[in-house]
């Protein structure tokens, strides 16, 4: 089998990553964790940039209980010249695990990001059969719980697939993290070579599944970190989103961050989760997990309501068309 380096950036990644581990491992060459906070998250770690939840001590006993091919290295900012043990940004972060990185592909994986067993199979013998450079993916966005996920303009027209799987070599380079970009031993760019698509890979029926927002810690975290990048405006008011959006649902057609006029609505999930999720909201549903969860009252009702679905159905079959119109104008404009 091809040989796979997954590369994850963690900062206070309970208790997902711990998931997450295992179910990459028996897919990888090895797994490459950059754990700590960047400087602009510097609230949300202790003095020495470090996770508050305990994640740099999940690793360490992963590696020790969990880790009998030693595939799991851990990487810090301390290790990389950064005194005051903080990211510079996250272009730093995933960089430092890919001049780690000995595989044949480099796999980019959130650390709330998850795959079924089956579809991670069928890309390796895509890898090994088609050799593309690089494959990207489409998603499905968790949000509030297990069993809502969110959409509207903002995944319809502008972030429809992510990047995530590169060709990778001697000599190549992970040049930015956003978007994730990397070149290969000439400087060229991957994504202008052979690249299969989120959408021809949807028709295989493979995503990503983002449990980004699925609890409270994570839109709190999110929060203290958007709200502090200086490369973007978008989230400078995330603070007040967390507070009404996330926790009050009380604008629910406009969920993301973004607010108006970027509408993005709740639907509710009629799909099954990777294995390794069903084991983790077991282990919630038994308390043999303890994390605190955001209460789902509001939006089963929310979801229940047929006012609500008629709406984001109009909104739907209204947008859509107008929102991919301008998407492919604004690409005809860059040609």
């Amino acid at each position: 089998m091809s040989k796979i380096s997954f590369g994850i950036i963690a900062l206070n990644a309970q208790p997902f990553l711990e998931y997450n581990l295992r179910n990459l491992y028996p897919f990888a060459h090895e797994i490459l964790v950059v754990e700590g906070a960047t400087r602009a998250a510097k609230s949300l770690s202790d003095e020495s940039g470090h996770s508050l939840d305990g994640t740099l001590d999940l690793l360490k006993k992963f590696q020790e209980k969990e880790d009998p091919q030693k595939k799991l290295q851990i990487i810090q900012a301390e290790s990389e010249g950064y005194s005051d043990g903080l990211w510079p940004e996250k272009d730093e972060m995933s960089q430092a695990y890919a001049r780690r990185a000995s595989g044949d592909w480099l796999w980019q994986v959130d650390s709330d990001e998850f795959y079924k067993n089956s579809d991670m199979r069928t890309i390796i013998d895509i890898l090994e059969r088609d050799r593309p450079d690089g494959i990207a993916l489409p998603f499905i966005e968790f949000w509030g719980g297990f069993n809502s996920y969110t959409t509207g303009k903002w995944y319809i027209q502008g972030f429809k697939e992510v990047a995530r799987i590169f060709r990778w070599g001697q000599g190549f380079e992970y040049k930015s993290h956003r978007p994730p970009t990397v070149l290969d031993a000439s400087g060229k760019n991957l994504a202008e070579g052979n690249w299969l698509s989120g959408k021809e890979m949807k028709k295989l029926g493979i995503f990503m599944y983002h449990y980004s927002y699925v609890l409270p810690k994570q839109a709190v975290q999110k929060v203290g970190y958007y709200a502090n990048v200086d490369w973007t405006e978008v989230f400078r008011d995330a603070a007040n989103w967390e507070a009404q959006s996330y926790q009050k649902l009380a604008h629910p057609f406009f969920v993301g961050e973004r607010g108006f006029p970027m509408f993005q609505w709740l639907e509710a999930f009629q799909g099954t989760h990777p294995k390794i999720i069903q084991k983790l909201i077991h282990d919630l549903n038994e308390g043999t997990l303890v994390e605190e969860q955001r209460d789902q009252a509001d939006i089963e009702r929310l979801l229940g309501s047929i006012w609500y679905r008629i709406a984001t159905r109009m909104l739907r079959w209204i947008l859509t068309p107008y929102w991919r119109l301008r998407s492919w104008l604004k690409g005809r404009r860059n040609v």
